[in-house]
């Protein structure tokens, strides 16, 4: 399949723009919490730059390298997208930005009371799991691969929708940490449980459901997406659809994408949901009272 993707050229498949934008985030990040912090603001730790620069790299390989042309190509690789888009990316960017950036994005007067709604735990849950499932639907799905504006506002209305949910759990404002331990178990176990009608109904569709894998002309509207018009125009009358990359079967391809959402959400959120159990239990362990001195002697 590599050596077919070549015909696409080296801007579709490295989108050296989207690099630029993404080293430009990484500049910001680095003046703002280095030589433009004030006093008393504290440096970020090697932790929280880690975070934040793999939050990058993990933005570029999902929306500027390959894997975003191939997600034009294959469902497989458009759910693989997702997963890693929503649901892990997020945590990286809450984890990595300092405890002040965040304080002062939370004092913004309208903006502070607009995300002090939106970041409601039960709010952030449904809203999240209810955009994601009804982007899936043919309809609309095939609408935002057709148009560059539609497909860039709800993707990252989606996304702005993942980080509401993700800072239920991981805020670092411990003024809105609403949620205790068990009850952040719960709430990550209910995002699997809201996430599997639409996983289950794609995986168990026993015929394609997206025109824009199926049909050429929707296809190539798609491509349009990420590929430049240019190339596009040169290459259109070779191409007749994904069958010219890959011989999987459009529905299988398409279960297979399903089924891939599904486990890629079930490790990351068992990774969470370990995480926080054992921080809980490594919390709880060390703050046991110790046994009284009498009782020490006595024994």
């Amino acid at each position: 399949m590599w050596l077919e993707l070549q015909i696409f050229g080296f801007r579709a498949l490295w989108s050296p723009y989207y690099l630029v934008f993404i080293i430009a985030l990484a500049a910001i990040y680095f003046y703002v919490t280095g030589p433009k912090r004030k006093k008393g603001e504290e440096r970020p730790t090697v932790g929280q730059q880690l975070m934040f620069y793999s939050g990058l790299l993990l933005l570029y390989i999902i929306k500027g390298s390959p894997v975003d042309l191939l997600s034009h190509i294959m469902f497989t690789a458009h759910m693989t997208q997702m997963a890693l888009y929503y649901l892990l990316f997020p945590i990286l960017i809450i984890k990595g930005i300092p405890v002040w950036i965040w304080r002062k994005v939370f004092s913004v007067p309208i903006l502070s009371s607009f995300l002090r709604i939106v970041t409601k735990p039960l709010l952030a849950l449904i809203v999240f799991n209810g955009a994601f499932s009804i982007y899936h639907m043919p309809v609309l799905f095939d609408y935002a691969k057709s148009n560059e504006a539609a497909h860039t506002i709800i993707t990252t209305l989606i996304l702005l929708t993942a980080f509401f949910m993700w800072w239920s759990v991981f805020t670092p404002l411990k003024e809105m940490d609403r949620l205790s331990p068990i009850l952040k178990i719960g709430f990550i176990f209910a995002n699997g449980i809201l996430i599997t009608p639409a996983c289950g109904l794609i995986i168990f569709a026993g015929t394609p459901l997206y025109e824009t894998y199926t049909q050429s002309g929707a296809w190539m509207q798609a491509m349009s997406l990420c590929v430049p018009a240019d190339v596009l125009n040169g290459i259109s009358s070779s191409l007749s659809g994904p069958e010219y990359f890959t011989p999987m079967p459009l529905v299988e391809d398409q279960q297979l994408g399903g089924i891939i959402m599904k486990i890629t959400q079930e490790i990351i959120f068992g990774v969470m949901i370990a995480r926080i159990f054992f921080t809980w239990f490594n919390r709880e362990r060390d703050t046991i009272d110790p046994l009284p001195a009498n009782i020490q002697t006595e024994s």
